[in-house]
């Protein structure tokens, strides 16, 4: 079943995402470079998008939601990363969520379903720890009765400052089973929940992406979504983060590669004499094209495959090419540019520092080099 089938869909009332993306993106970059100057979370955009019902774009129109396919969730993030990353980065940290979620729903709807349910009526701005929690998981669960006491610290929590719910992690260790990771949702109001401001980094300076604290905190059996083997290759792990969230996140960094390119080709028409700068500006379009290529086969892949290692492949593999490529983008838009690229003024420089961050997403290249590597030699790819 593919991720972008929505029956609910009726082609009179679906929203252009990306065009809203397009209507609000000249306001969103303007408070941009505000935001990376000042090393602020970018709240204003943040409050639009939820006054425009952003958040609730990728639930299905028949539990109240914006009904958005996954390749128009895509589309909005790659539109909105031309304007400003860090509010495009933040999103997709969301919307990865959201969309996992309607994929389990869609095939188990009963547990899934509140959810949804209120993510569209109360417009809930999910948080996601993916940074902390990758096989092995982190933080610890101590039994209690009735649930579970967690302390945990997280990494990247990108959206806290307006988050509503933060989706995590935390390991038990079962005398039986072994260490189990347990998958909940948990209020950002919560006491227990600290974020930390520290948040003072290169690039996406307005993601908010501070650590956060988990100090004791309750959480009932009933918020419990999800256990698997912490450390362990499972169904659920190449589903999230194997085949769903990747693609999305990394719409947003091909956004910023088009208008780094699109900013490069105003600055060199300015100098239409130089000898040398067809040559880079060929080059810059060649690492274009090789992006948007790698990005349309992850997107394929995640939307119509099923989790498991050839589908985690396919999309790990893209995230290096969409990455690599968009990087160099970036560089060759700043040296087409010229010196002037290196002024903050440009928005060429924060572009450059933002790209950045494709570098550092789970799996890192070296991680899925290995994975593709082992699983082409026909040995376990979910091997340590």
């Amino acid at each position: 079943m593919s991720l972008s089938s929505d029956p609910d869909i009726g082609t009179d009332q679906a929203t252009d995402w990306s065009g809203l993306m397009q209507a609000l993106g000249p306001r969103f970059a303007e408070r941009a470079k505000l935001h990376d100057a000042d090393d602020t979370f970018v709240a204003e955009n943040f409050a639009e998008l939820k006054a425009r019902g952003v958040f609730a774009a990728g639930v299905p129109r028949a539990l109240g939601g914006g009904g958005a396919t996954y390749l128009e969730l895509c589309n909005m993030l790659r539109v909105l990363g031309r304007y400003c990353g860090s509010t495009a980065l933040t999103l997709s940290m969301h919307t990865h969520v959201v969309a996992t979620t309607v994929w389990r729903w869609r095939r188990d709807p009963e547990p899934f379903e509140r959810l949804l349910r209120r993510i569209a009526e109360q417009n809930l701005v999910l948080v996601a720890s993916g940074a902390s929690d990758w096989l092995a998981a982190s933080g610890t669960a101590r039994r209690v009765e009735g649930g579970w006491r967690i302390s945990a610290r997280k990494i990247f929590a990108s959206g806290i400052p307006a988050g509503d719910l933060f989706m995590t992690q935390a390991v038990y260790d079962d005398p039986q089973a072994g260490p189990t990771a347990l998958h909940f949702a948990i209020p950002v109001t919560d006491p227990g929940v600290v974020p930390q401001d520290n948040w003072f980094v290169l690039g996406m300076r307005g993601t908010g992406s501070q650590d956060v604290v988990i100090e004791e905190a309750f959480v009932p059996d009933s918020a419990i979504v999800l256990q698997r083997p912490a450390g362990k290759w499972s169904a659920a792990f190449h589903l999230n983060p194997g085949m769903i969230p990747l693609p999305l996140v990394y719409a947003v960094y091909l956004g910023i590669a088009e208008a780094a390119r699109d900013s490069a080709l105003a600055f060199a028409r300015k100098r239409p004499a130089d000898p040398g700068l067809p040559y880079l500006i060929g080059q810059m379009e060649n690492d274009l094209a090789c992006a948007r290529m790698a990005h349309r086969d992850m997107v394929e892949a995640a939307d119509t495959g099923e989790p498991g290692p050839e589908t985690t492949n396919r999309v790990w593999m893209g995230r290096t090419l969409v990455g690599r490529a968009a990087v160099r983008v970036v560089e060759n838009a700043m040296e087409a540019a010229g010196g002037s690229s290196f002024y903050r003024a440009s928005g060429l420089e924060r572009l450059f520092r933002d790209v950045q961050g494709a570098r550092f997403h789970r799996p890192q290249e070296r991680t899925q080099l290995r994975f593709s590597g082992r699983l082409a030699l026909g040995l376990d790819a979910d091997a340590d």
